[in-house]
């Protein structure tokens, strides 16, 4: 291999030229715990001649500081940059390196064995085309390592290196190596892979790792780095149907329009017919434009610019494919969820979903069942906690085109995203699309919501009251509704104690079901709107999530949140129904205010002070306000 640090500066841009022609494959090491995942990767980096004198000499410090290896340099010190890590000699989160042999560059990740990571092992397995799942000869086949294959499998990687590591521990005994890898391909059976490669090797001392060793007389296939150059290398996504997520509607004046985007499957000629989703215009390709001038063809990787021969309405998170090749469009899918969050997954709580630039509002609409990687046994869910996986319905609020994920790894592949926080929450592998979905349709009406309004000399709106039990809400909007009957209006009230006895008689008091009972009201709430109605909907509502989920079902300015701010104090002295009592009696189990939270409004369009005012006074409050924005 050329040494970079040996180059002279006019061999620097023949040196560039030879790296960036060479193919570049992305593999993970993953495994139990103390496997030896770091010090493999340090052990690739130093031995193909890749760290400069610095780095050596900051290695030296590092491992007399931190090391484990006694007088010899600590090579995982090169991946384990956390101080955590190098506290407790394991790898937390995931560290990505770049190394290159004479025929390939590469991107390694290191990912962590713990199962409280899981979610980082997840994230680093993504993009990757082959995993080095690591076993320690000593130890042989772990919980954790069956973990790591099923998601490996799960994540669409098909080719696997099962490094039987600490050759050295065991006198490189070959039954030893020949029953772990057994033991394991019996387990990988049902998981998929098209290959999986058993090497023998010592991280720590190099035995096979870069070439052979003699110390494996009796093993003839290739050492690690034989193995990574021979690995197939993303040919199979230029054999896909073409598929470009358009990332860019690219105008820079009047004579251009053109949609940029990386291509994630298949080839494109000038001339090609192609298909615009989810809106099914056709047009044909007349130029690819990129940075160094046009292309007669590009294929899966590169990033283009595409000119059409019509003007077709076009926006950020379209697909533009192959017109005889489309990709599936629904708002209904099976998937693979893997969830990612110390809050646990509630069905029915909204979402956002990002399928490459795509984003949308969704939602887990069931729990199918849970999935015991450690056992592959199925049992069932009604939520996920962190590191979970699961096959789950999902439901979004606007079609989208996807490829299912073992096909298609980009038009399958999606993450969630808290919409409060911003926080990536879960990731998901596309299956299927429900049937259903693609069953129901739309029937226009002709009577629509203004039309229903105008008959009622008002404007439809929901006023969302909110507080803790005994905060006063309900006896303010019935207070309120008899106002409106007074003067000609017409008004419905939604209250959760009457809800319950027939809507959503099914439901209980956990988590789960306060984010179904909310749903179903909201989408009641938005019919009521839709018929031109004042509604009035009392329900605690604890979580911010699901009033922010009410709140985008109708338009904007037709949902006002009124928080009726009672302390908790004030509320428990009424306590009209005695459920404070019970519940601190220990009668009662989540009991919002007691032992489970309420989240107060952070920016309501109405706050009552319901331990200040009477509710006739409050209720002249809305009145007014109904008067100011025109509802009334």
């Amino acid at each position: 291999m050329l040494d970079a640090t040996s180059l002279r500066p006019e061999d620097t841009e023949a040196y560039l030229l030879q790296q960036s022609d060479k193919e570049l494959l992305r593999f993970i090491t993953c495994g139990s715990v103390d496997d030896g995942k770091s010090t493999l990767i340090g052990r690739l980096l130093f031995d193909s001649k890749q760290l400069f004198e610095d780095q050596l000499a900051a290695l030296g410090q590092d491992s007399r500081r931190w090391g484990t290896t006694g007088e010899e340099m600590d090579l995982a010190l090169l991946v384990d940059g956390l101080a955590a890590e190098r506290e407790q000699g394991i790898t937390i989160d995931v560290a990505y390196r770049f190394f290159a042999s004479e025929k390939r560059k590469f991107i390694v990740a290191d990912t962590p064995g713990h199962e409280q990571y899981t979610r980082n092992m997840v994230t680093g397995a993504s993009t990757a085309e082959l995993a080095v799942i690591l076993v320690d000869a000593r130890k042989g086949v772990l919980t954790q390592t069956r973990r790591h294959a099923f998601l490996v499998s799960l994540l669409g990687i098909r080719q696997v290196v099962l490094a039987v590591n600490k050759m050295d521990l065991v006198d490189f005994d070959r039954g030893r190596f020949e029953e772990i890898v057994s033991d394991f391909r019996q387990f990988a059976e049902g998981l998929g892979f098209e290959s999986i490669i058993g090497i023998p090797l010592s991280a720590l001392t190099g035995d096979n790792v870069i070439s052979a060793s003699d110390r494996t007389d009796w093993y003839e296939g290739p050492s690690l780095l034989e193995a990574l150059d021979t690995a197939r290398v993303g040919r199979e996504q230029e054999e896909l149907p073409f598929r470009l997520p358009v990332q860019w509607v690219n105008r820079p004046n009047l004579d251009f329009r053109g949609y940029s985007g990386t291509i994630t499957g298949g080839r494109i000629r000038p001339g090609d017919e192609i298909v615009v989703l989810p809106s099914a215009r056709t047009s044909k390709v007349e130029r690819i434009v990129t940075y160094d001038g046009e292309l007669d063809e590009a294929v899966a990787g590169q990033a283009v610019t595409l000119c059409l021969e019509d003007e077709v309405d076009i926006s950020r998170g379209d697909v533009i494919a192959a017109a005889d090749a489309r990709p599936e469009v629904t708002d209904q899918f099976a998937a693979h969820l893997v969830w990612m969050s110390d809050q646990p997954l509630l069905p029915g709580r909204k979402l956002l979903l990002q399928l490459g630039p795509k984003q949308v509002s969704a939602q887990v609409t069931e729990i199918k069942h849970a999935v015991n990687v450690n056992t592959m046994e199925h049992t069932a869910a009604k939520q996920l906690e962190l590191n979970e996986i699961a096959v789950c319905n999902v439901s979004t609020d606007q079609p989208i085109p996807f490829g299912p994920y073992k096909q298609e790894r980009e038009g399958g592949g999606f993450i969630l995203i808290d919409r409060i926080s911003n926080i990536t929450v879960g990731c998901g592998m596309i299956d299927f699309p429900l049937r259903r979905a693609s069953n129901v349709h739309w029937q226009e009406i002709a009577v629509d919501k203004q039309a229903r309004a105008a008959l009622k000399s008002q404007q439809p709106a929901i006023l969302w009251f909110t507080g803790l039990s005994g905060s006063g809400k309900s006896t303010v909007a019935n207070a309120l509704e008899k106002k409106l009957h007074l003067l000609g209006h017409h008004s419905y009230l939604l209250d959760g104690d009457n809800v319950r006895h027939g809507l959503n008689r099914d439901l209980g008091f956990t988590d789960v079901d306060r984010v179904e009972n909310i749903r179903r009201v909201a989408e009641t709430a938005k019919l009521f709107v839709d018929a031109g109605l004042i509604t009035l909907v009392s329900f605690i509502s604890p979580f911010r999530s699901e009033r922010r989920m009410a709140r985008d079902l109708v338009e904007d300015g037709e949902f006002i949140e009124v928080f009726v701010d009672t302390p908790l104090e004030i509320c428990e002295a009424r306590d009209p129904k005695g459920l404070y009592r019970k519940a601190r009696a220990g009668q009662l189990a989540n009991f919002t205010g007691i032992d489970s939270p309420y989240e107060a409004p952070e920016a309501p369009e109405m706050r009552l002070p319901g331990a200040e005012e009477e509710p006739d006074a409050m209720a002249d409050r809305i009145i007014d306000e109904l008067r100011r924005r025109g509802v009334i």
